[in-house]
């Protein structure tokens, strides 16, 4: 390389556009360089995020595989058991709703025959003193021939209708079906009992119409 020199030939000091056009140089001399630099980080970042991206899909592939693959694993009921396991839930709805039926039968039932004994105890107790009229008649006597014929259907059909007296003596004492009339000390008795049956009592069924007079004796009440 020829350098500059002074008219002596001596090497001569380089002049200031001469040292511009040498940094020029050099600075166009290093642009291609940075720039491959530059393209070859690029290509290194596109290239982990590329192996990033396979590698996340190739792990969501694996897990779905193995969710299938667990799936598969869980026996699936075949038609033949669906239909059977179908056909027990509808008989038990069936004897479900049959035993259902049933109750509301005995309920009704049970219903009706409530409704009827209140009528029929209704009824009897309007004729109470009636059969008492009749009761006093044949004590003294009265009740004779046809009439006591009549008497004695009266009591049968009574009787067929639910109707029935009560009220004998030496029965114990129950305030809820007898009414005390009179009371006497015994030293004897344990507990009252009934002594005399004034007037029976009657009940239809459950239902008591009338409780009967009675006269009591007992353990003594005063000290």
């Amino acid at each position: 390389m020829n350098r500059p020199t002074d008219g002596r030939g001596h090497p001569g000091v380089p002049s200031l556009e001469m040292v511009r056009n040498g940094r020029r140089r050099g600075s166009q001399d290093s642009l291609p360089t940075r720039g491959a630099a530059r393209r070859e980080e690029q290509a290194e970042r596109t290239e982990r995020a590329e192996r990033a991206e396979r590698a996340e899909r190739a792990e969501r592939a694996e897990r779905v595989s193995a969710g299938r693959s667990g799936t598969d694993l869980v026996p699936q009921p075949s038609r033949e058991e669906a239909l059977r396991a179908q056909l027990r839930e509808r008989t038990a709805d069936l004897q479900r709703v049959k035993a259902e039926y049933d109750n509301y039968r005995k309920r009704v039932r049970r219903d009706r025959l409530a409704v009827r004994e209140i009528a029929v105890a209704n009824v009897l107790a309007r004729l109470l003193p009636v059969l008492d009229a009749l009761a006093e008649a044949d004590e003294q006597g009265e009740v004779e021939g046809g009439f006591e014929r009549v008497a004695e259907v009266l009591w049968s059909e009574l009787a067929a209708l639910g109707l029935e007296p009560f009220g004998t003596a030496g029965d114990p004492f129950d305030p809820f079906v007898h009414e005390a009339v009179s009371y006497s000390d015994s030293d004897t008795l344990e507990r009252p009992v009934c002594t005399e049956i004034l007037r029976p009592g009657h009940r239809v069924g459950d239902h008591l119409l009338r409780p009967a007079q009675v006269a009591v004796a007992g353990p003594p009440t005063g000290p």
